[in-house]
């Protein structure tokens, strides 16, 4: 599902032409990678300076498998875009962070994949953060998905 650009580059999934995020790919021995996690942040959110995305993947609900920051301005210098890959089981929890804002920016968003999802499914997350001074609901977050 994966294929290097070059030696010295990312791996690139093959379907989506995005870059995979440095790690994410063998995150279980002997379970292959069969969900493609895209992650798009909304072009107004790009010029952020310090804003993240915090992603982290749970293979058994006891224990982080995998943990990986991702800077928005990432996506600034990679227009397209950055996935994952994960076993079709565990979770995958997103959380974007913006520390600048007073108050700061904190929303966390769970994926549950089930136990014999088809393989080849694509999951896109879009992360907006809200615009500095809005409030978000208790309940909402600022990902979607």
């Amino acid at each position: 599902m994966t294929q290097p650009v070059s030696p010295q580059q990312q791996f690139r999934s093959a379907r989506s032409g995005r870059n995979v995020v440095p790690g994410w790919t063998t995150l279980v021995p002997g379970q292959p990678d069969t969900v493609e996690v895209q992650l798009d942040v909304d072009a107004a959110d790009l010029g952020r300076e310090q804003a993240l995305l915090l992603v982290e993947y749970w293979a058994t609900p006891e224990d982080v498998t995998l943990q990986s920051i991702v800077p928005v301005r990432a996506f600034r210098s990679a227009p397209e875009g950055w996935c994952l890959f994960v076993p079709s089981q565990g979770r995958v929890l997103l959380r974007a962070i913006d520390p600048q804002p007073a108050p700061p920016v904190l929303a966390s968003h769970w994926l549950n994949i089930e136990p014999g999802t088809q393989p080849g499914t694509v999951v896109s997350v879009s992360v907006k953060f809200p615009v500095s001074g809005d409030t978000v609901p208790s309940g909402n977050l600022p990902l979607n998905n």
